[in-house]
């Protein structure tokens, strides 16, 4: 099967979404998956990501000290098979950049793989202290094992 592609989608491109890359890019190790991340704003295009998603993800094994933000492009809903949104209003701004059904069907919430239906949001943790980026690991560790699982079994048809 030809390989698939992912994009993890935040505001800026410096907490979530590069957690969420991170995650399902280590998940991901034995499967014929690339994934990246992009951030609906352009506040902190070439920057890495947060310390605090640095720190996270290292003491889980995982390392995404050398991710670059950047901005999401009109090409991301070509380019990628699935494009995944930390929260509604970062959803609605992919959709804002669709063209036509084949690449709004692409775009989902996260947490939709984990809690279906419940629409949920990956909070925000930038303002706040330690325990959110915790958080946002947890949430983002269990969809992301769906997502692996859902993958694995693509690859397997």
């Amino acid at each position: 099967m030809k390989q698939k592609t992912i994009l993890m989608v935040c505001l800026g491109n410096i907490c979530r979404s590069p957690l969420a890359e991170g995650i399902l890019a280590s998940k991901c190790e034995d499967l014929n998956v690339v994934v990246d991340s992009a951030g609906t704003s352009a506040h902190h295009v070439g920057e890495g990501p947060d310390h605090r998603s640095v720190h996270i993800a290292t003491i889980n094994g995982i390392d995404i000290g050398d991710q670059r933000a950047r901005k999401l492009m009109k090409s991301d809903l070509e380019d990628f098979d699935y494009i995944f949104a930390m929260d509604s209003a970062n959803y609605n701004n992919i959709l804002k950049l669709a063209t036509n059904d084949e690449d709004r069907k692409k775009v989902k919430l996260i947490l939709n793989e984990s809690n279906p239906g419940q629409n949920k949001a990956v909070p925000d943790p930038y303002y706040g202290g330690d325990q959110g980026f915790e958080n946002v690991f947890t949430l983002l560790e269990e969809a992301c094992e769906v997502i692996k699982n859902k993958l694995k079994n693509e690859f397997d048809v």
